[in-house]
């Protein structure tokens, strides 16, 4: 359901219609982002719808991969917190078509561009800035503005040009004669046996297809490891009769077996990872299933055919005949590549397979030629945005939800054991093609440029209900700026790639800093994202960012050393405090599990001069992310640290007497909040509220020596805190914080 700014009007009990587009001009003071009451509960229920899909709810910022991607939701509220002064309804200013003018935003750290989106829809003209080249280019692709009338002939062409001629290497027979689109190829990978020497498919169950919601629709289907014939079966089936040869076998089982496995053929049990590192070189893939498109629409399983092999080793001969078809270039060892360097993965171009690099030269080669370079750029964008879907190491979702799950699920390069070869144009209903990335998502973000919505989360006894609300945010797309001085001259938006601890900014010039910081400890995205730059380079030539040959530099202040991280990081907000005006605001989201990660930023922050003046809790990232399914204890929430510099706040000399009464006083208030909005929230989001309140209380009250001091020894208080306070069985336990 949608609504515009009038027909939601009563509803929201807003403004009246006079108040439309309210300016916001300067104030002094402490702004609504430090008041206690900040509605972070409510916002974090809208945030939560946003986070189930937020390539649809916030299209922007996804037309291409980045990892810890945040909400739109949180990161506008907070534009308008900071904005406002004290006492200003947050949540009434939410849903307010608001044009705050006057001021400019800095995102040193600006990832997907979250933080540039929301300020400039919001009037705010913004600077961002970030050391990695694939973030600069995605951000600058997403606010350019763009001609809809040529991006739209731009895609007519580049399809009328290499469309069939990729789909011709996606045919099938079907039995009856026809001919078919393949949507996707089912492979499995092999490895020779140490003892026996003969292949062993690597099936950890002979499922290879089943329904996202399988106890709804039980139907699956499994490749009989007799004959190969593919059977359907129930999903939970432990004993199944093949169609093809009739032999029993047991759906469930394959040779595989977590990290072993045995060989089918001499009953040898072996290493998996250590049998491939024997080899030297990556596993072989065997083709084994398709799902076909017949020509009335409908989804066929078959097993592959003499004539899929043979259509794959005619693409293996054309890939040969085309010179410099793709980019080879090494990959670097890493936290986050050494697990693909462990399977013998030494190139980022033997993530594909010879038919995969075929289509996507084809692509790639096409795009080059496109005169315009705004065009050429945003197709690059669109074309790497693909590549995690079309790789040797996606697989299969499954029917009901997206088919194809992309390579970074685990965020990490895990090597897949079966998978998924997707129809790289694709068809209406393919998933992760090019075509249907193109509609469902560079389109959809060019209609949400032209006009932006906001979602309403509606809380009834029956149920919840989300609707969107147009008008409430100016039309996105700028001329953005390639330094300071362009930018000072009127642009929106200036963009730049590099390290954020040295910029071109004046001194005190910015209104306010917000931002989201790497972890110290996470994933590596610069390790990551040269998957994507590579093929980047490969097309653009060398052009404006992409002159580097890896991502990774020697100044990014992510790091798996945590007085590094808490250096590098200190240099960054160093450069802030610079920048920053006096009475301007630095706010932050983040959090961590551990102590030590607390500890390094605030470190970091009141070694660069900054004390925090306000903490509070709120929704974080995907709620569906794999990381957090897998987690015994995950982390659902942010902290955002709202943060002044140290001259421009007293320090508080009163709060170290009753220091823990007020951590806990705080963090079971917030707790409070959040279970009264229904929201249970893990021990580690419980650790996460108590963190804060105690570095908060810490910067205001100490020394630097004497805050790092005190929270390096205050482990057994932390956890009484976090006992005290943690939602169990749907009791709050708050018999210790008053």
């Amino acid at each position: 359901m949608a609504h515009t700014v009038n027909t939601i009007q009563g509803q929201l009990n807003l403004w009246p219609a006079a108040d439309a587009n309210e300016e916001l001009g300067a104030f002094t003071g402490s702004c609504a982002l430090e008041d206690e009451s900040f509605p972070f509960e409510v916002i974090s229920d809208v945030a939560e719808a946003e986070s189930w899909r937020k390539e649809i709810n916030r299209p922007l910022y996804h037309i291409h991969k980045w990892w810890a991607q945040r909400l739109g939701t949180v990161f506008r509220a907070i534009v308008i917190g900071t904005f406002s002064p004290s006492g200003t309804d947050v949540l009434d200013a939410f849903y307010r078509p608001l044009s705050i003018k006057g001021f400019t935003v800095f995102d040193p750290f600006m990832g997907s561009g979250t933080t540039i989106g929301e300020a400039v829809k919001l009037g705010v003209r913004a600077i961002g800035r970030d050391i990695n080249p694939v973030a600069h280019f995605i951000v600058r692709n997403a606010l350019t503005y763009h001609d809809r009338k040529a991006v739209f002939d731009t895609f007519r062409e580049i399809e009328h040009d290499v469309a069939d001629e990729i789909r011709g290497y996606y045919k099938t027979t079907l039995p009856d004669g026809t001919i078919a689109d393949v949507l996707y190829y089912f492979w499995v990978k092999q490895i020779n046996c140490p003892a026996c020497g003969k292949a062993v498919d690597l099936f950890s169950s002979r499922i290879f297809a089943k329904h996202a919601y399988p106890q709804r629709h039980p139907n699956a289907m499994a490749s009989c490891p007799s004959c190969g014939v593919i059977n359907a079966v129930r999903y939970d089936a432990k004993e199944a009769i093949c169609s093809g040869c009739a032999s029993a076998f047991n759906p469930q089982s394959g040779p595989a077996r977590g990290h072993k496995a045995v060989c089918p053929h001499c009953h040898h049990g072996f290493a998996i990872a250590k049998a491939v590192r024997l080899t030297n070189k990556p596993p072989a893939h065997r083709l084994y299933a398709k799902l076909v498109l017949t020509p009335g629409g409908q989804k066929i399983y078959f097993e592959a055919t003499d004539e899929d092999k043979r259509a794959f080793v005619l693409a293996e001969r054309d890939l040969k005949g085309r010179s410099s078809a793709y980019p080879i270039v090494a990959i670097k060892p890493g936290y986050n590549t050494n697990q693909a360097l462990g399977y013998n993965y030494q190139f980022w171009h033997e993530m594909f397979n010879a038919r995969q690099l075929l289509c996507l030269s084809i692509l790639a080669d096409r795009i080059r030629k496109l005169p315009d370079p705004t065009l050429r750029d945003l197709f690059t964008c669109l074309f790497s945005g693909i590549l995690e879907f079309n790789n040797i190491f996606a697989s299969f979702k499954g029917e009901g939800t997206g088919a194809v799950r992309h390579m970074f699920a685990h965020h990490v390069l895990k090597p897949e054991r079966l998978p998924l070869e997707a129809n790289v144009w694709g068809t209406p209903k393919s998933s992760g093609s090019f075509m249907t990335m193109f509609k469902g998502r560079l389109c959809r973000a060019l209609n949400y440029a032209d006009d932006p919505f906001e979602l309403y989360v509606q809380n009834s006894p029956a149920k919840k209900t989300v609707s969107k609300v147009f008008g409430l945010s100016q039309s996105l797309g700028f001329d953005i700026a390639d330094d300071y001085a362009t930018f000072k001259d009127g642009n929106c938006i200036y963009l730049s790639c590099g390290d954020s601890s040295k910029t071109d900014i004046d001194d005190e010039a910015i209104d306010a800093i917000i931002t989201d910081p790497p972890f110290f400890d996470n994933v590596h995205y610069s390790q990551l994202a040269d998957f994507f730059y590579v093929w980047q380079k490969h097309i653009l030539c060398d052009e404006g960012a992409q002159l580097a040959d890896t991502t990774r530099s020697c100044e990014e202040v992510q790091h798996s050393d945590g007085k590094a991280f808490a250096e590098r990081l200190s240099g960054v907000w160093s450069e802030c405090y610079r920048v920053l005006s006096m009475s301007g605001v630095l706010a932050f989201t983040y959090h961590h599990s551990r102590p030590e990660g607390w500890y390094f930023v605030l470190h970091a922050l009141m070694k660069a001069g900054f004390v925090i003046s306000a903490v509070f809790p709120i929704k974080a990232e995907m709620s569906v992310a794999m990381p957090k399914h897998q987690a015994k204890e995950p982390i659902n929430l942010d902290i955002v640290l709202v943060c002044r510099k140290q001259s421009a706040l007293a320090r508080d000399r009163h709060c170290t007497g009753n220091l823990w009464h007020v951590v806990r006083l705080k963090a079971a208030d917030q707790a409070r909040r959040f279970h009264e909005r229904g929201r249970k929230l893990s021990r580690n989001d419980v650790l996460i509220i108590v963190m804060a309140q105690l570095i908060h209380q810490l910067s205001r009250s100490c020394s630097l020596d004497s805050a790092l001091s005190i929270l390096a020894a205050a482990g057994s208080d932390i956890e009484n805190a976090v006992k005290d306070i943690h939602v169990d069985d749907g009791e709050q336990c708050l018999e210790n914080s008053s």
